[in-house]
């Protein structure tokens, strides 16, 4: 079974909403059977990169709210991260754009190595002092190769701005045929969505049900040809 998790780096409810489906998953008997796939979706697309401002500021600009209310709500997400075992910053952090992590996240799923990846952005993004969007390219090779992946490689990938851009905004066109204006989203099988950051019981129940309702293959019979198996390949005899 295939688990499809839109996402963004810069959205603390991704954040946790990926705790709370790994503790479902941990729990599901079938879990080595479920394949996870992480797919891009940016909060704020139209910012230019380079461009960073507290997130403080820019939830008050975005959201029309006062200072007071934006702090509250930090306050509010670090202890629902908190909850999930999850480090949390609520002071200090800054908001940038986030399509290069993305194209590095492509990258990475060819490694094998994406889950790592998005997990060490979130980390960084959320719990740690170094911004992860104003110190350039090299924060993000440094965080790459924590993941497990090649420097000079990450290197290359960020320096085209058109590599694994296609892949990207293939995810993003995606995420809009399937009806998800807001992150995280998580598909099952491509039969069941999962919106926001849900308990983990609530993911376990989709998991649940999304297993029971698969498809079997079914098989049309012929009648007896030839094959290859375990033992050979069946060879005519005239």
């Amino acid at each position: 079974m295939r688990v499809e998790i839109w996402s963004d780096i810069a959205c603390p409810w991704c954040y946790v909403g990926k705790a709370r489906f790994e503790k479902a998953l941990e729990a599901f008997p079938h879990r080595d059977q479920v394949e996870v796939v992480h797919r891009s979706f940016e909060l704020d697309p139209g910012r230019a990169k380079g461009d960073t401002q507290p997130v403080i500021t820019m939830l008050t600009k975005k959201y029309g709210m006062s200072a007071a209310q934006a702090q509250a709500g930090e306050e509010n997400l670090g202890a629902q991260a908190a909850a999930e075992g999850l480090a949390y910053r609520t002071e200090g952090r800054d908001h940038g754009n986030t399509f290069d992590m993305h194209r590095l996240l492509h990258f990475a799923k060819e490694q094998d190595r994406q889950d790592e990846l998005i997990q060490g952005l979130y980390k960084a993004n959320f719990a740690e002092e170094r911004s992860v969007f104003s110190e350039g390219d090299e924060r993000l090779v440094e965080l790459a190769v924590a993941a497990g992946l090649d420097a000079d490689d990450a290197r290359k990938v960020l320096a085209d701005p058109d590599a694994y851009a296609d892949d990207v905004r293939a995810d993003e066109r995606e995420a809009a045929e399937l009806g998800a204006n807001g992150v995280p989203f998580f598909v099952l099988d491509r039969k069941y969505g999962v919106s926001g950051a849900q308990p983990a019981e609530v993911f376990q129940q989709a998991l649940t049900q999304a297993w029971g309702e698969r498809s079997p293959l079914r098989l049309i019979d012929q009648g007896d040809a030839d094959a290859c198996g375990p033992d050979g390949c069946a060879v005519p005899q005239n």
